[in-house]
């Protein structure tokens, strides 16, 4: 008898030891692909800077050097004609490197806030995919803090790139809605829906998953949100729901600001 005590005790032991490892472990996983998240938007940041300031630059060049030839083949209407087509292909090329820089990281973004990049997003969203897109977004442009309105904005990105892709939906909407205590946006389609059975699996955490649900998710979870999931033959619907801080770093940057511009402001 006490031999089977002992060896239960030491089972007991053991287990909870391993438990405590998985815990430790996913803890570590977690912070792992957040650390991967915040890196990747940085580098999207840097490669959408890059794109716009040096290649763009250099075919903004390219411009200039067209507009020369164009002057000294005006006799050579022959000359012209090719010198024009090259002129459009750069025109081309600007555009596309322009509209790539700003999918990776939208200037609009950091610069007037989510509602603005949202606007852009959808209304450049809808004319490459073809899918009529209703946006609702909340009134007045109040910003929220910079890691929400990234997070919120990635989520937007692959939820309509998702519906794009698999969904085969002629409509769909967003909205984005916050309150003093929640900011919540919801992506919907009118697409073929979710079979219930992966809609189940998608809802846990597997394999099946996916790379762009499980970012999503883990990029809620670092803002101790979370990511709801509905589907039938109607549709899906996607809501992302994050909880403000009671007082957030938006607010403080706006009270700097105003303290910056007031008449009796002394820097």
């Amino acid at each position: 008898m006490w031999s089977f005590s002992k060896h239960s005790r030491k089972m007991a032991h053991s287990n909870a030891k391993l438990e405590s490892q998985a815990l430790i472990d996913a803890i570590e996983l977690r912070r792992l692909t957040q650390r991967l998240l915040n890196v990747q938007d940085e580098e999207r940041r840097k490669l959408a800077r890059d794109l716009h300031d040096s290649t763009g630059q250099t075919l903004a060049a390219l411009k200039i050097s067209i507009s020369f030839l164009q002057e000294k083949l005006e006799s050579d209407p022959a000359k012209l004609a090719a010198v024009f087509a090259i002129e459009a292909l750069a025109d081309q090329a600007i555009q596309e490197i322009r509209t790539m820089s700003y999918l990776l990281h939208p200037p609009l973004l950091d610069e007037v806030g989510l509602h603005s990049a949202a606007e852009w997003y959808v209304e450049g969203f809808a004319k490459r995919s073809g899918i009529d897109v209703t946006l609702d977004l909340a009134s007045g442009n109040t910003r929220l803090s910079d890691t929400i309105e990234i997070a919120l904005f990635r989520v937007l990105q692959e939820c309509l790139t998702n519906i794009h892709r698999h969904s085969g939906a002629s409509q769909a909407s967003v909205s984005l809605q916050h309150d003093a205590t929640n900011v919540i946006l919801k992506v919907s389609d009118t697409g073929r829906g979710i079979p219930p059975e992966r809609l189940a699996r998608l809802r846990g955490i597997s394999a099946d998953t996916g790379v762009g649900l499980a970012g999503m998710r883990e990029r809620l979870l670092e803002l101790n949100g979370k990511l709801e999931m509905e589907s039938d033959g109607n549709g899906t619907q996607m809501r992302a729901i994050v909880p403000l801080p009671a007082r957030s770093r938006v607010t403080e940057r706006q009270d700097r600001a105003e303290v910056a511009f007031h008449p009796g402001y002394a820097s």
